[in-house]
C-alpha cells in the first residue's frame, strides 16, 4: 500500500492491492451474471454516493426534525431572505463536491461514483410548468452532470446517475427524494411519471456515447404501497405493478436513444421488494439492493443471490453504508467474496462514518437552535455569518479525513492486519500518546471492543459500536471533553494496540491518565504479546483526570507492538506517557 498527503490529507493509492478486474476499459454491460467492460473482462464496482449535494436530507446535517431539502432551505430563507437563500444553494452546488472531490475519491481506491440527482435541477416541477404537460430544461442540473462525468473519465472511473428525487417523490420516507407530502406523488400523477420517463430520456440522448458513463439507476428507493396503502414501506407488497410499469416504460425511451449503457433496477421495500418485478425486461439490466443495519452473513444477501442465479442477472449492491468500521469492512467482504460491486454512502456529512467530515460551524446550534424554537432569533447577519461558515466547510480542503474509514474500506477488506493510525516515536526518552490513536486494523487485530457496531435491523439485536460517534469510526466507545477526545465505557478484557518506534533501548516507566467514579480498574501492558507489567487505577473523582504509573519495564530499541489489556473496566482513559524512570538520589 502506498500512502500519500495530498494538501494535508493522507490518502491510500490502493492499486496496489486490486485483481486486475478493479478498473475498467469502455462501456460496462452485464454478461450473464457479471458486468463487464467492453473487453469482457469483469469489473467489480467500488463506488462511493454523493448524497447531499444535489439533494440534502437533514439527518446529515443534525436536522432530522425538518428531513426534506425545501424544508430546510424554507428555515434559511425565513432568517436571511430569499435572495440570500438562492446564494446559499447557488454556492452550495459549486463548493459543495468538486474536481478536488473525485480526485481524492480515486485516490482512495474508489472506481465509480454513484449521484444522487434532484429532478428540480434539470426540469420545472409539474405545477410549475408555464404550459400543462411540457418539460421546460434547466441546464443546471446537465451543467453539474457535465462537469461530474468530465472529473471521472480524468480519473477513469465510472458515473453512475441515480434517480434520488423523482418528480413528485416516489415514497413515504420525505426526506429521501425531497417529498412534500401536500403535493401528488410520483405513483399520484400521471404527469409526474411522464416528466420522469422525459427527463430519463433528455439524460440517455446527452450521455449516450459516454463510454465513462457507468450506468443508469433509475428509480431509488420506492417505498410505497400500491396494493395497501398501510404498507407505508412498500415491503410488503406482492405485485408492484405500478412500480415495474413505470421502470419498463423508462427503459423503453432510454432504449429510443440510448443501445448501450446499462440499466439498473430497483425494488419497492428501498429497492428490495422484488416481488412481480422480474423476470429483467432487457439484456442490458443489473439488479441493485439495497443494505443497512443488518448481520453481514450469506444468509442476509442469499434472496439477491437466488434471484441472480434464477434470471442470469449482475447484483450491485448499489447503496450501504452509514455504520462503524467493522461493519463497513464485514458487508464489503461480503460482497466482494461473492463477487458483487457495491456503492457506499456517503462520502461526505456532518459525521464520522465518512472519508470526509464535514465541521459543524462554530455557531451551529445556535441556528439550529432558533430554527426549532428553542433558541433566541438570531439577527440575518449572524445566520448569514453561520450558513457562509457551514459553506466553507463542505470544501474537500477544509473537510476532516477519516483514514480510518478508508483503510476499513480497502485495505481491511484484503489484509487481516494493523497499522499505525498516527506514528508514534519514543525519542529522547519521553512520548506521550492519546488513548485513542490506537492502529487501525479490524476488531481482534488492532482492538477489541465487546460492542463494535450496529446490528440495528436484527430484532433482539441492540448494539451501539462506537457510542461517543466522535474522532473515529472503529468500535471503540470514543468521547470529546474540552477538545480532548479520551475512552470510555471500558469493560473488561477489552483492549488496544499500538505499534511504537523506540529510539534507544533502555529502561522506561509508563504513566496512564484516566478516571474511574466507583471501582478504580486494572491494566496488563504486553509488548509483541508478551507481558511487561500491570498497572492498577484507583477510584478518582469522577471529573478529575488522575496519572497512575507503572513499574519500570525493558524497551529494546526498534518496533514494538504494545497492547493496553483491560483486566478490569470501568474507567475512562485519555492517554499514556513512556519515558525514562527517574533515578532515585
Amino acid at each position: 500500500m502506498m500512502i500519500k498527503f495530498v494538501r494535508g490529507l493522507l490518502l491510500f493509492t490502493t492499486s496496489c492491492l486490486w485483481t486486475s478486474y478493479s478498473m475498467g476499459q469502455g462501456f460496462l454491460k452485464a454478461d450473464g451474471k457479471k458486468i463487464v467492460d467492453e473487453s469482457g473482462k469483469e469489473i467489480i464496482l467500488r463506488g462511493m454516493g454523493l448524497g447531499g449535494w444535489m439533494l440534502q436530507e437533514g439527518y446529515m446535517y443534525g436536522l432530522s426534525a425538518l428531513g426534506q431539502q425545501y424544508r430546510i432551505r424554507e428555515k434559511i430563507e425565513a432568517s436571511v431572505g430569499a435572495e440570500k437563500a438562492e446564494q446559499f444553494y447557488e454556492r452550495w452546488l459549486t463548493t459543495h463536491t468538486t474536481r478536488k472531490d473525485i480526485d481524492a475519491l480515486a485516490a482512495l481506491g474508489f472506481n465509480s461514483i454513484r449521484l444522487p440527482m434532484h429532478y428540480a435541477l434539470y426540469t420545472l416541477p409539474v405545477d410549475k410548468e408555464p404550459i400543462a404537460g411540457s418539460d421546460t430544461w434547466l441546464e443546471k442540473g446537465f451543467a453539474l452532470t457535465d462537469s461530474l462525468l468530465k472529473w471521472c473519465s480524468a480519473n477513469k472511473i465510472y458515473l453512475i446517475l441515480d434517480l434520488h428525487a423523482a418528480p413528485g417523490g416516489q415514497g413515504n420516507d420525505l426526506a429521501i427524494s425531497d417529498r412534500d407530502p401536500s403535493k401528488p406523488s410520483l405513483w399520484q400523477s400521471e404527469a409526474n411519471q411522464k416528466k420522469t420517463i422525459a427527463l430519463w430520456t433528455k439524460l440517455a440522448a446527452r450521455y449516450a456515447n459516454e463510454p465513462w458513463m457507468g450506468g443508469y439507476d433509475i428509480l431509488n428507493e420506492t417505498n410505497w404501497g400500491f396494493q395497501d396503502e398501510k404498507d407505508t414501506r412498500g415491503t410488503n407488497e406482492q405485485q408492484n405493478i405500478p412500480l415495474k410499469k413505470l421502470s419498463q416504460e423508462i427503459t423503453r425511451a432510454i432504449r429510443e436513444v440510448d443501445k448501450r449503457h446499462l440499466i439498473i433496477i430497483e425494488g419497492n421495500g428501498f429497492g428490495n421488494n422484488y416481488k412481480g418485478m422480474l423476470p429483467p425486461w432487457d439484456d442490458n439490466m443489473a439488479l441493485s439492493f439495497h443494505k443497512y443495519g443488518n448481520f453481514n452473513t450469506v444468509n442476509t444477501i442469499q434472496h439477491f443471490l437466488d434471484l441472480r442465479d434464477q434470471y442470469n442477472i449482475p447484483l450491485w449492491l448499489g447503496e450501504s453504508g452509514e455504520n462503524s468500521n467493522t461493519w463497513f469492512r464485514e458487508a464489503i467482504k461480503l460482497c466482494e467474496d461473492n463477487g458483487i460491486g457495491w456503492a457506499w454512502w456517503q462520502h461526505k456529512k456532518m459525521n464520522i462514518n465518512n472519508p470526509f467530515e464535514i465541521k459543524k460551524p462554530e455557531d451551529y446550534n445556535r441556528l439550529l437552535a432558533d430554527w426549532s424554537g428553542k433558541g433566541p432569533r438570531l439577527s440575518k447577519e449572524e445566520a448569514w455569518n453561520i450558513l457562509e461558515e457551514w459553506l466553507y466547510n463542505t470544501r474537500l480542503e477544509n473537510n476532516i479525513f477519516h483514514a480510518d474509514v478508508a483503510d476499513a474500506m480497502f485495505r481491511q477488506v484484503q489484509f487481516n492486519t494493523a497499522v499505525p493510525f498516527k506514528k508514534h516515536v519514543l525519542n529522547n526518552g519521553a512520548t506521550t500518546i492519546q488513548a485513542v490513536d490506537f492502529d487501525m486494523g479490524p476488531q481482534r487485530v488492532a482492538y477489541f471492543d465487546r460492542d463494535t457496531a450496529s446490528y440495528h435491523y436484527t430484532p433482539g439485536v441492540n448494539t451501539a459500536g462506537n457510542r461517543g460517534w466522535t474522532y473515529r469510526n472503529d468500535g471503540v466507545d470514543i468521547k470529546m471533553e474540552n477538545n480532548e477526545p479520551y475512552i470510555f465505557h471500558i469493560q473488561d478484557g477489552e483492549w488496544l494496540q499500538y505499534t511504537i518506534s523506540v529510539k534507544a533501548g533502555g529502561n522506561y516507566q509508563f504513566a496512564f491518565r484516566t478516571r474511574s467514579d466507583s471501582t478504580g480498574g486494572s491494566l496488563t501492558i504486553l509488548d509483541n504479546e508478551k507481558k511487561l507489567t500491570g498497572v492498577v487505577l484507583p477510584v478518582t473523582n469522577p471529573k478529575k483526570w488522575t496519572r497512575t504509573q507503572s513499574t519500570p519495564v525493558r524497551l529494546t530499541k526498534g518496533m514494538h507492538r504494545l497492547k493496553i489489556y483491560a483486566d478490569k473496566g470501568g474507567f475512562e482513559w485519555v492517554d499514556f506517557s513512556i519515558s525514562e524512570p527517574l533515578k532515585q538520589k
